[in-house]
């Protein structure tokens, strides 16, 4: 009976000092975090676009980001002053602060206008427009939903699911980032960037030679269904 008492006592400061510690993390990284509010909002979700959201990301890929940043292995120009100057440390505690935030869900993406169509002027043809324009959406969102789950077999494009999870929830053992609610530009944008070879800082370059075999509209389908993953139904 002493020996299940003396284990218990030993399993619950185990468990609160863990607890603590990761509180502590927590606190520290948030205090390290004001600085990088400007850009990725106060708890990571950014409202720009084209930065993108740090909240609800796992802790391993976003300490393997900083350190590639920091060595210089992933080029971002506006990122690697700012990475240089983090410790080990400070890295965690970015990592573990953002990790325990909730990443919000994004507007529906609008498709982009032609400039007769932005100046007409007239209720039923706009009403028209709002119409065709949905049904373009739900295409492309069904497009990429079919990308994101099943790949393209005839050119040869792997399914998103394989590495980020059915519902983009990233495997955070294997440093895979999750995607879900990520912004639609941002996602276009890095996806462009290993298409064209800009980035390529994996060692095995598997996104460079995914997104080399994926078209223009291909790339902008699975970002915009990405981007909603996280709506409610």
């Amino acid at each position: 009976m002493l020996k299940k008492l003396l284990t218990l006592s030993i399993t619950l400061t185990l468990s609160t000092t863990a607890i603590v510690h990761a509180k502590a993390n927590t606190e520290a990284g948030k205090q390290q975090a004001a600085a990088c509010a400007g850009c990725h909002g106060e708890t990571g979700n950014s409202t720009v676009a084209t930065f993108p959201k740090l909240a609800g990301q796992h802790a391993s890929y976003l300490v393997k980001t900083l350190q590639e940043l920091r060595k210089g292995t992933r080029n971002a120009p506006m990122m690697a002053p700012l990475a240089a100057s983090l410790s080990d440390e400070s890295m965690a505690d970015l990592a573990d602060f953002y990790a325990a935030q909730a990443v919000t869900s994004n507007e529906m993406p609008l498709l982009p206008l032609s400039d007769e169509e932005e100046d007409e002027e007239d209720e039923a043809a706009i009403e028209l427009i709002k119409k065709k324009q949905q049904q373009k959406l739900d295409i492309l969102l069904a497009k990429g939903k079919s990308l994101y789950l099943n790949g393209n077999l005839e050119s040869k494009v792997s399914a998103c699911s394989a590495c980020h999870g059915v519902n983009g929830d990233g495997n955070q053992p294997a440093s895979y980032p999750a995607l879900k609610a990520q912004h639609a530009d941002y996602l276009i944008k890095t996806l462009a960037d290993f298409q064209k070879g800009r980035r390529s800082q994996d060692a095995d370059n598997i996104m460079g030679m995914i997104a080399k075999k994926m078209t223009d509209e291909e790339i902008q389908a699975v970002s915009y269904y990405i981007s909603v993953m996280n709506r409610k139904k």
